[in-house]
């Protein structure tokens, strides 16, 4: 399989065929990827190669010149790949050490649409302003760097830090999975299709569980709770676990 690049990150609204190359056209990958395809990738003229915006634009080409600084490349085709529909979004508890952010890039790998950093009343992690933009700022970087490795045409949206409240409030228009070990219902019992438009948002809790208020205040706002086997899995691996399971169900996988 080809080596695949990002062009630069933009500030633009996450919207499709924010790159317009055709074939025929080159872009050029400079900065930071440029240095990363020359120094850590060691691209060659002539390589092939696959491109990217990130937004659901897929270009394949050949590298026309190679330099630390730009690498050029000739496109020879374009795809216009369409976002993932229903989406799949994980709200990921803030956690101690890195264990969030370990959730964040496998879930990233694993096809995870959104990510919403949660603010959980046992979240040994806590942000403050300051420290959430910051936080939210390393969370994409590590989400950016995943989905090129994982060769992902759509790169995952991270949000700004969420309360429980604002989770609650999303099952107006999503579907809101709680995953809690004491539930009763089990992932595999819920009847998820792609026929049904609304996301599917997991919410995953920080290594203390998620507090008893919270539970009762997502599953009063429509959220279920379900379980997934009968062990207890860390806040690092339970969210991939279900995005696996749900995928699967979607017909993703």
């Amino acid at each position: 399989m080809p080596l695949h690049f990002l062009l630069p990150a933009t500030t633009d609204a996450p919207t499709p065929g924010t790159t317009h190359a055709q074939a025929g056209d080159t872009v050029v990958l400079s900065g930071g990827e440029a240095h990363h395809a020359v120094a850590v990738r060691r691209v060659r003229v002539g390589e092939e190669v696959t491109v990217g915006d990130g937004r659901g634009t897929w270009l394949t080409g050949a590298c026309e010149q190679v330099s630390p600084r730009e690498v050029v490349v000739r496109i020879a085709s374009r795809a216009d790949i369409p976002a993932p529909a229903p989406r799949i979004v994980l709200a990921q508890a803030l956690a101690k050490g890195d264990r969030d952010e370990l959730a964040v890039q496998a879930a990233t790998e694993l096809g995870v649409d959104e990510i919403v950093p949660w603010q959980a009343a046992r979240s040994v992690s806590r942000w403050d302003a300051a420290k959430a933009e910051k936080g939210r700022s390393r969370w994409s970087s590590i989400v950016r760097e995943a989905a090129k490795q994982a060769h992902r045409a759509w790169i995952p949206d991270v949000s700004p830090l969420a309360t429980t409240a604002a989770l609650a409030a999303r099952a107006a228009a999503s579907r809101v999975v709680v995953l809690e070990p004491a539930a009763t219902v089990r992932l595999t019992d819920l009847d998820l299709s792609a026929a049904d438009p609304r996301d599917v948002l997991l919410v995953v809790g920080p290594e203390g569980g998620i507090a008893p208020d919270e539970l009762a205040l997502l599953e009063a706002a429509g959220a279920t709770l379900v379980r997934m086997g009968d062990t207890v899995l860390r806040t690092s691996t339970a969210g991939p676990a279900a995005l696996a399971v749900v995928s699967a169900a979607l017909g993703r996988w």
